[in-house]
């Protein structure tokens, strides 16, 4: 039986999502919950996605096969009770075999918050990203049109991504602000190691009047990492809703 789960994660204190050696991580955590529940046998947790270290997550999305008779509505409730308390199970179902967190996934949702005040909250300094001069977010609007359709991403990645296909779609950029946080949503086909971090820097920076919207344009064309703008910080970012056909 194959299941479906979507959860929750505070990033601040794993080292990404994906299992590595001695490290704290999501799926390593999600994993050895599993393997309790199934009596030492090793059970493989697949995700629609990494996150890097420091990064949230609202909406993850995982998937893995059990041959434990448990009703599909237990499911979150004996998760949770052996996971930890920065990993919560908010929903489960049984999906079909075929069934493939990343595969199938057809689009993503992130969020990126800013905390936008003369001084930063020291109870929010793992969940926000603070800036303290005035920002331009008509500016930031009007750059970030220039980002949304099919494009090759080189300049907004990582040198460390690994995937040769850097273009993706945007459809969706929507940037607001609400008190003392600005917000950037992006919805996308996917995205690149650091894409929406470097996307949120590159922004930023318009915002600070440090370039000029139509930089986008010579930006992408360049498809060159070093003309884009600083890597923000994982600290403000969210997984925030993966999408399926359903």
């Amino acid at each position: 039986m194959r299941v479906k789960c979507i959860i929750s994660y505070d990033g601040s204190t794993f080292n990404g999502y994906q299992i590595q050696p001695n490290k704290r991580t999501v799926q390593g955590e999600l994993q050895q919950a599993l393997t309790k529940m199934h009596k030492g046998k090793e059970v493989k947790v697949v995700a629609s996605g990494r996150t890097d270290t420091g990064v949230h997550a609202v909406g993850q999305v995982i998937h893995f096969d059990t041959d434990l008779n448990i009703p599909v509505e237990k499911w979150p409730v004996a998760l949770n009770a052996l996971l930890p308390d920065d990993i919560v199970v908010k929903e489960a179902s049984v999906v079909n075999d075929s069934f493939h967190a990343r595969f199938n996934a057809k689009k993503k949702e992130y969020r990126y918050f800013i905390q936008y005040s003369p001084q930063p909250d020291v109870f929010k300094r793992n969940y926000v990203f603070h800036v303290e001069n005035t920002l331009n977010i008509e500016k930031m609007k009007e750059a970030s049109k220039l980002l949304l359709g099919t494009h090759d991403f080189t300049s907004f990645c990582s040198a460390k991504t690994e995937v040769e296909d850097k273009v993706r779609t945007l459809y969706n950029i929507d940037i607001w602000s609400k008190e003392d946080k600005i917000v950037f949503r992006f919805i996308g086909s996917g995205f690149l190691y650091n894409m929406v971090r470097i996307l949120v820097g590159t922004l930023l920076e318009i915002g600070l009047e440090q370039r000029q919207p139509n930089d986008i344009k010579n930006i992408l064309e360049a498809k060159e990492r070093s003309m884009a703008g600083k890597t923000a910080p994982g600290k403000g970012l969210y997984l925030w809703k993966v999408y399926y056909d359903n």
